[in-house]
């Protein structure tokens, strides 16, 4: 069995987010798009795990009335000093049970207020952490979360590490897997050699429950029919992930340097030649995640090394729909329009992924079926993004 997995998003306890998630409307666009087990999000908030704690754990996961998966997860940030530098990370932690959540969210509320936020921020260095963590529970997935992103990814410009070793020093052979995050994919990744022995898994980082945001990226697992934590884990831990769908790392939101202030980008061999300075302020560039991992390459891009899952590129329904109707993508036409597509022709992968492109375009209309058509043949034609601002669809 063949199931789709976005294990990291948030709750609305978290900073920056939807104040209207629940576990309803999560469950709702997530049936909607196609996601088979979805990540918790938030599980150290009192009032989210108090929430959680309402359904029924079953092998490792958490299951809803009518049968839906949720899977025990949050997101951390780390503040340390390592090698001389302030460093910065984000991690996603998966949990085997509401058991081990709990003794998390008791550890780490020595170092924080749990309260004040859903993905906690704590003073700690990263190799204890891990340490920590697997004294609670050795079932304890811990995953280095959009690893190339500038301000809070293990390899960001800002703050970041050249390996995986650098950061977490002996707990390194605890780390099985890196979220390449929106800005990057497998391909990129596959530029570097070191990373080669570590599962490339995405999810979405969603800050809301709409299907735009939820399951915006996603990893394809199999698993047993009887589904169970420890097959999720195994599937990771043993590099048996089937595929991942990946926006185009160009819509992400740092993918080129940039300044969003004065709306100006650079490739990197642009930046290089402007020596990291904005022509436009004079202050220095926020370098993306593609001059980054140009940094480190010591491949050809195009080279695959062994046991390395395929990857599709996929920009969510909505916003293809969005950009067909000229209309924002939180606007109620477009969502309507989306609702529409949805109730004719199934979940939202199986539209974008496996539909007949006729039957789209009998359904949905010629112009989106041929831009369905154009990005399963890989030639959408996206603006960058930079800076914190995401790249949009431009032609195809």
């Amino acid at each position: 069995m063949k199931l789709f997995c976005d294990l990291h998003i948030h709750s609305k306890y978290s900073r920056g987010t939807s104040k209207d998630i629940s576990l309803n409307n999560l469950e709702d666009n997530a049936r909607k798009k196609g996601i088979n087990i979805l990540g918790t999000g938030d599980f150290t908030h009192p009032e989210w795990l108090r929430t959680l704690s309402s359904l029924k754990e079953e092998n490792g996961f958490l299951l809803t009335k009518t049968g839906f998966t949720f899977c025990l997860q949050t997101e951390v940030s780390l503040i340390f000093k390592k090698a001389g530098k302030l460093r910065k990370i984000h991690l996603v932690l998966l949990s085997p049970s509401l058991r081990t959540s709990k003794k998390i969210a008791a550890f780490i509320s020595n170092y924080t207020n749990i309260e004040a936020d859903g993905r906690p921020t704590i003073s700690i260095d990263a190799e204890r952490f891990i340490k920590e963590l697997k004294q609670i529970d050795e079932d304890i997935e811990v995953i280095p979360a959009h690893v190339w992103t500038p301000w809070f990814g293990l390899f960001g410009s800002k703050s970041g590490f050249d390996s995986v070793e650098d950061c977490f020093s002996s707990m390194s052979e605890h780390i099985h897997a890196l979220e390449t995050g929106l800005s990057s994919d497998p391909e990129m990744n596959w530029m570097i050699s070191s990373l080669d022995k570590y599962e490339l898994v995405s999810f979405s980082d969603a800050h809301s429950f709409w299907p735009h945001r939820l399951g915006r990226e996603a990893t394809l697992v199999e698993m047993p029919e009887k589904k169970n934590y420890q097959s999720l884990i195994s599937s990771i831990r043993e590099k048996k992930v089937v595929l991942t769908i990946e926006v185009n790392p160009a819509y992400g939101k740092y993918y080129l340097d940039g300044h969003r202030k004065c709306s100006f980008y650079s490739s990197y061999k642009e930046t290089e030649k402007l020596k990291g300075i904005c022509p436009k302020c004079k202050k220095p560039l926020t370098i993306g995640v593609l001059n980054r991992v140009a940094s480190l390459a010591n491949r050809e891009k195009g080279e695959k090394p062994d046991r390395s899952h395929p990857f599709i590129r996929m920009l969510p329904l909505m916003e293809i729909i969005a950009f067909h109707l000229g209309k924002g993508i939180t606007t109620k036409t477009v969502r309507m329009e989306y609702e529409r597509i949805i109730s004719e022709m199934g979940n939202e992968y199986h539209i974008l992924l496996d539909e007949k492109i006729d039957r789209i375009k009998e359904k949905a209309g010629e112009n989106i079926g041929e831009i369905i058509k154009a990005q399963r043949e890989d030639n959408l034609s996206i603006k960058p993004g930079f800076d914190g601002e995401y790249g949009k669809i431009i032609d195809y």
